[in-house]
């Protein structure tokens, strides 16, 4: 299980993900707006998504963990 972080502090903008689907390395995975910009989560390996752990709207914290991969 890899616990994936958000590099910034924000709203969730855009879930890309849902639970069971398979991604790859660089995929975007939760889209945080931060300061009027769209930051992507990306997937740091290739994987499938256990758990989703944010909302869209929701206001996350830097270092917050927005999705954990199997």
């Amino acid at each position: 299980m890899a616990a994936v972080r958000s590099e910034v502090a924000g709203s969730i903008w855009k879930v890309e993900v849902t639970v069971g689907q398979r991604v790859a390395a660089g995929d975007a995975l939760v889209i945080v707006e931060s300061m009027k910009m769209e930051i992507p989560v990306e997937a740091p390996a290739a994987g499938t998504v256990a758990e989703v752990r944010v909302a869209e709207g929701e206001r996350i914290a830097e270092g917050a963990v927005v999705v954990v991969l199997a």
